[in-house]
Parts: C-alpha cells; sequence; structure tokens
C-alpha cells in the first residue's frame, strides 16, 4: 500500500480519489464502516480509495504531556487500511499549521486543491480545522457548492452504546480484554522491537522477549494470556507482564512476553503482542522461589485462556 504526506500533492493515477476521513486509532467496527463505504464508493465509480489519518494525534498539539494513548501505530494502521481494501494512506501531520486552518481552507486548499478528492466520507462525530469549526454538514454545504460528494456514516452501536476508541481505552485499562476484542474486532497488540534486559527471566526459568510500550495506550498493569506474531509468520501462545516489575530494584516499566515451547533468539526483531485475557494484578512477591512459584501458575491459566486460539 502506498503513504502518501499530507503536505505533498497528490498526482496521477491517485488523483480524484475518495477519501475517508478521521483519526482512525484503533480502527475499530466504527472506523471499518467509514472505510467500507468509502471503498465502496471508489469501486462503484472506478476510482481510487484513501484512508486519510492524522499523525501525531491532535490531542498531542494541545495536551503534549498527556499519558500515552495510541491504540495502533501507523504501521499497523497502514496494514489494516490495506487489509479492508484502500489503495493508500494518506497521513495527515497534525502540526501548528493544520491547527490554525480553517474549514474552509481545510476543505478548498487541501481536500480539493492538494489531494484532489472527488468524494470524502467520515464518521458523524467528525470534526477539522481551526476549533473543531468544521463538521460533516460544513462538508455537505461545501460539497454541494464546489461539485464533490461527502457522505457521513452513522456511529456502529454494539449491546451498549456506540463503539468508539474511547470505549476502547477503558476497557483495556480495566483489564477487560473481551471487550476491547469485541469492538476492535481483534485483540490489542503491542509492536515493538525486543530489546535485552537484566536476563531475570532466564534465571527464573521463563525468558521474556521484553518490549517497550512506547506511545500505546497502557492496559492494566498485570498477567495476560497472549500470542507472538514473528517476523517469519509464526504465532506463539505465552503468558506476559505489563507492569514496572515491583518484585525487582529499580522499577521498570516493560512489556515481558514469555512464549511456551520457544527457545530462539528474538533480540532486535520485531514481534506483535496481542493481548487475549487478564489473569491477574501485577503483585510484589518476597523472594524468586515464590514468584517462581506464581509464574508457572500463570502460564497455566493463560494455557487455559489460549486453548481454543
Amino acid at each position: 500500500m502506498i503513504r502518501l504526506d499530507g503536505h505533498q500533492r497528490i498526482e496521477g493515477d491517485l488523483r480524484g480519489g475518495v477519501i475517508a476521513l478521521g483519526n482512525f486509532d484503533g480502527f475499530h467496527a466504527g472506523h471499518q464502516a467509514v472505510v467500507g463505504r468509502a471503498v465502496r464508493h471508489a469501486r462503484d465509480e472506478g476510482r481510487p480509495a484513501i484512508v486519510a489519518t492524522f499523525d501525531p494525534h491532535p490531542v498531542r498539539l494541545f495536551k503534549p504531556d498527556v499519558a500515552p494513548f495510541r491504540l495502533t501505530t501507523l504501521d499497523q494502521r497502514q496494514e489494516l487500511f490495506a487489509a479492508a481494501g484502500a489503495d493508500a494512506m494518506l497521513v495527515l501531520p497534525f502540526d501548528a499549521a493544520l491547527a490554525a486552518t480553517t474549514a474552509e481552507d481545510f476543505i478548498a486548499a487541501l481536500l480539493l486543491d492538494r489531494y484532489g478528492a472527488a468524494g470524502v466520507v467520515t464518521g458523524a462525530d467528525f470534526t477539522f480545522g481551526k476549533g473543531r469549526g468544521g463538521n460533516v454538514v460544513t462538508l455537505a454545504d461545501h460539497a454541494r457548492r464546489l461539485g464533490f460528494f461527502t457522505e457521513m456514516v452513522a456511529p456502529v452501536d454494539d449491546a451498549e452504546d456506540a463503539i468508539s476508541s474511547s470505549r476502547i481505552r477503558k476497557a483495556l485499562q480495566a483489564g477487560d480484554c473481551a471487550t476491547a476484542t469485541r469492538l476492535l474486532t481483534r485483540p490489542f497488540t503491542v509492536r515493538g522491537i525486543v530489546q535485552h534486559g537484566d536476563k531475570k527471566g532466564r534465571l527464573l526459568g521463563f525468558p521474556t522477549a521484553n518490549v517497550d510500550m512506547g506511545n500505546y495506550l497502557r492496559p492494566r498493569y498485570g498477567i495476560y494470556a497472549v500470542t507472538g506474531k514473528l517476523p517469519d509468520g509464526r504465532v506463539l501462545k505465552g503468558a506476559a507482564n505489563l507492569g514496572i516489575r515491583p518484585s525487582f530494584d529499580p522499577p521498570k516499566e516493560l512489556l515481558e512476553p514469555h512464549f511456551f515451547d520457544f527457545s530462539g533468539d528474538l533480540y532486535g526483531q520485531e514481534i506483535d503482542v496481542a493481548f487475549h485475557a487478564f489473569i491477574r494484578p501485577e503483585a510484589k512477591f518476597d523472594d524468586m522461589d515464590a514468584l517462581m512459584v506464581q509464574i508457572a501458575v500463570d502460564c497455566d491459566a493463560a494455557r487455559t485462556r489460549l486453548a481454543d486460539i
């Protein structure tokens, strides 16, 4: 899939596309509905389907000190958009200049002139432009006058409420992997480079592949049943600790998956760690023997939770 820079003019075969416009962090079921409509419009009209996403997230500009909250990286979104049928991902760098762009200029100067959009599809609650001055009504008004089409896709509901990234974040912060998986349509997955650690897991008989959480949202600290996808495509089952490792000094936040029946070298490789079930909160143990016993129990629990996967 082609990745387009929002600072650059779209030319060639990708000009005249149908653009799905939103943040799309998480790319949950509601986001999938928006992109799905854009892709169908594009296919019906013989046009390219382009998904526009903001990176960094607008919140980072206005609240730079906010805790990490991302559900996906840009690379993950690109893969998800491609799987949904899009031809390109358009990355709009959210900086001071974009934040100061009026809704009218966003439509005329960016969507139409720079990107050559023939149509724009958004969610019902999408806002844009300086001070959030534009919304779906603004888009529809300009579409009538400027000759492009727009469609607003209604929120997707489940049994409780509209599906949203906020609901997914709250579920993960509560350790509710089942709800997060249902709303995302897949498990929440952290992608990162396996780094060298202090080898404590290896000394305990449970070697781990240590991954920094980066800009991802922090789910509830504790032990999880996980799967790991390796660069060669293999999928491994395991148990992971997410937290600050209170039994060790000094505390250090890490995601530490231990993969069952695996003994290879993963250092320096990029892996995906998918969260399937919360097992227990993180805890401090008085001695290493007690910790080793508990890790064995946690691994048995993870195997049980992952038996049908």
